[in-house]
């Protein structure tokens, strides 16, 4: 429930835009209520301007990577270049490079000397394209590719695949995840290497060609739950004596690599933290054990955080409490070597050559780039920033870490929660003497997944016209270790909102924002958590949901494969005694304050009458509710017309609820309910 939120409006890829001349004036600033200010961020300037990185890969010392394109209906297409003029569109029109195993995709593509192979949204087969032609399709209907790797030893690629075929949803009960073999020749759905496990991930050949390493689990497991490590022998035609290496109940196995030595890599949690480790062929050792994580949870098939130079070390994203670092470790002694680098958040780490690292990069104050690092002395270059025009330093609102206490554990521990606050900032404004500004407070989506300080022209877009926001690392976020990532199991609704809670109350005795005016805002988990908060507590005065979660056991029910059994670790085994007392759309009694909701009508992550559900039950009890869904959108919102009228809707709607008048000609949303003032 993360990703469509963190790629579609709210996660909008840090974009930077044109500005108008003089933001950063010198002369007096104005007196002006918070919310009223002007901003020189429109929301059509933050939809054009969004551009999204993802799946950046080094083929034959080539880069390769995806870029979202808002303007053509959020269409992916797969780009190429080092830098300057170089830098070209390969994906033809016509053509969305864009993958929908478990939903969320991720590792659409794949690049055979001139050629790419790539899955095509509109029929999710596999395609190939050559120099010159048109792509023609590879693969049969009825399959959904991702993350396909050459065999080195045969004319084949090594894939997962999730069948949609009637056949195997009627004898399986559900679609079916799969390690296969394709034959580059085309025409076949493939050969079966690994079944009669829920779901796999990360097929990876040795150099040599003779032996197959993945990760697999099981229902009700989440991969940042519990997976399992297995390598087996590669035949032209199957697998052989496989053996599982590492992982079990409690152990989340991630990105397994094969070293040139053939050595294989890993990363592992049993200490509590995700991992380096390897394993010889005979037994598994860790390789840099510390108190940081080296990856994250696998909601997109194909993350890379570290990749082998093939000379003793690996190049590592590391990160804690929100905040990503670069650096090398020592295979043999351990020892990290960070990088001073001005980014927080790294992602697709890859190798460029022995001794250049390259990764997609998202600073504080800087639109997000490709960027590739020398590994010798730890200086960087910028080989491709989709938007170069940033905004002036002074209109930039700067990430503070917050820590604070929040309610205590079961055992009755104190506990600690973790949130990043972003002031109200504005060079050209300043509110009346004695007023505080209103409060923003955003859930991040997953629920397992995390916030971090980086430049979001989305989140700039309310910092420069007078709102506060804090952004909750709630217990259940990940970059803060197992132990952290586990306080939500079994207390999803319970956890999140009390920690969301914390962050205010924080706020608020430190004299930061208005107690008065704050509203709550979450996509997917995160507007699950903002439906909680509203029903079950008072401490808020609005709410924004963006496809969220209102019914627990419809969820469970009607959800996509990949999250159709999350329910039980987030809240327990199914119940409707227990989904019921935790979902939102039973529990109205306390609910009313005014809702505004957003929704894709083609969800398949959080469908579509999670939304209506709730509307309509809170427009029956007279609460003031808006309801906007988006015909053709999935989970999260790609087009540039939808981002744009979500965004100003939003902003309308607090207007309306928290009294104030947007600067600006912001269209008119109804809001059912409401007295007029």
């Amino acid at each position: 429930m993360r990703d469509g939120w963190r790629n579609g409006l709210l996660g909008l890829a840090l974009a930077g835009c044109v500005l108008m001349a003089g933001t950063a004036a010198s002369a007096e600033p104005k007196t002006a209520p918070y919310g009223t200010w002007e901003s020189p961020i429109g929301a059509d300037r933050l939809a054009r301007a969004a551009v999204n990185l993802s799946d950046l890969r080094v083929f034959d010392a080539h880069l390769y990577w995806r870029e979202s394109r808002p303007a053509e209906g959020g269409r992916q297409v797969v780009m190429t270049g080092a830098g300057g003029a170089d830098i070209r569109q390969l994906t033809p029109e016509g053509f969305n490079a864009r993958t929908r195993v478990h939903e969320y995709g991720g590792a659409s593509f794949v690049v055979l000397g001139d050629d790419i192979l790539f899955s095509h949204f509109a029929d999710q087969r596999l395609y190939r394209q050559r120099p010159g032609a048109p792509p023609e399709p590879l693969t049969p209907q009825g399959y959904q590719w991702a993350d396909c790797v050459k065999d080195p030893a045969a004319a084949r690629l090594i894939c997962i695949r999730e069948d949609h075929t009637e056949a195997t949803r009627k004898a399986n009960g559900e679609e079916r995840n799969e390690i296969v073999a394709v034959p580059l020749s085309g025409g076949s759905a493939g050969t079966v290497l690994v079944t009669g496990t829920d779901f796999a991930a990360y097929p990876r050949v040795s150099p040599d060609g003779r032996r197959l390493a993945w990760i697999q689990w099981n229902h009700p497991d989440m991969p940042w739950d519990s997976t399992t490590l297995h390598v087996a022998d590669l035949t032209p035609t199957d697998i052989a004596n496989p053996v599982q290496v590492a992982g079990g109940k409690g152990r989340s196995v991630l990105e397994p690599a094969w070293d040139a030595d053939g050595t294989l890599y890993f990363v592992d949690d049993p200490s509590g933290w995700w991992n380096l480790y390897r394993w010889d062929g005979e037994a598994v050792t860790p390789v840099a054990p510390m108190a940081r994580e080296f990856a994250g949870p696998l909601w997109q098939l194909g993350a890379s955080t570290y990749a082998l130079t093939g000379d003793g070390r690996a190049v590592a994203r590391h990160s804690l409490e929100g905040v990503d670092g670069l650096g090398v470790v020592d295979l043999k002694t351990g020892k990290l070597t960070g990088f001073e680098l001005p980014f927080v958040a790294f992602g697709n780490v890859q190798l460029l050559d022995r001794n250049t690292a390259v990764t997609i990069a998202q600073a504080r104050e800087e639109e997000p780039a490709i960027i590739a690092v020398d590994l010798a002395t730890g200086a960087h270059r910028v080989l491709h920033r989709p938007v170069t025009a940033g905004l002036p330093a002074d209109l930039i609102s700067r990430g503070e870490a917050i820590e604070f206490p929040t309610a205590d554990g079961p055992g009755g521990e104190k506990r600690t929660a973790h949130a990043f606050f972003y002031p109200p900032t504005n060079p050209g404004f300043r509110a009346p003497a004695g007023e505080k500004p209103p409060l923003l407070v955003t859930i991040h989506g997953g629920p397992t997944s995390a916030t971090k300080p980086v430049l979001s022209l989305q989140r700039q877009y309310w910092t420069s016209r007078g709102f506060a926001i804090v952004d909750v690392n709630y217990g259940g976020s990940t970059t803060f270790g197992r132990a952290y990532r586990e306080r939500l199991n079994g207390n999803w609704g319970i956890v999140d909102v009390q920690d969301a809670i914390a962050a205010v109350d924080h706020l608020v005795a430190t004299g930061r924002v208005d107690p008065n005016r704050v509203a709550i805002r979450g996509g997917s988990a995160g507007g699950f958590t903002t439906l909680a908060a509203l029903a079950f507590t008072d401490r808020f005065k609005a709410g924004a949901n963006y496809f969220g979660v209102s019914d627990i056991e419809a969820l469970a029910r009607d959800s996509h494969k990949f999250e159709r059994q999350y329910d039980v670790s987030l809240v327990g085994p199914p119940s409707t005694e227990l989904y019921r007392s935790r979902s939102p759309l039973y529990r109205l009694d306390g609910f009313g304050e005014p809702l505004i909701t957003f929704q894709g009508s083609e969800d398949k992550i959080v469908p579509p009458n999670q939304s209506r559900m709730i509307v309509d039950a809170l427009r029956e009890k007279g609460v003031p509710v808006s309801y906007i869904e988006f015909e053709g959108e999935q989970h999260g919102f790609r087009r540039a017309e939808n981002i744009i009228r979500a965004q100003e809707s939003e902003l309308f709607f607090y207007g309306r609820i928290f009294g104030f008048t947007p600067a600006g000609d912001i269209p008119p949303v109804k809001i059912e309910n409401l007295p007029e003032n």
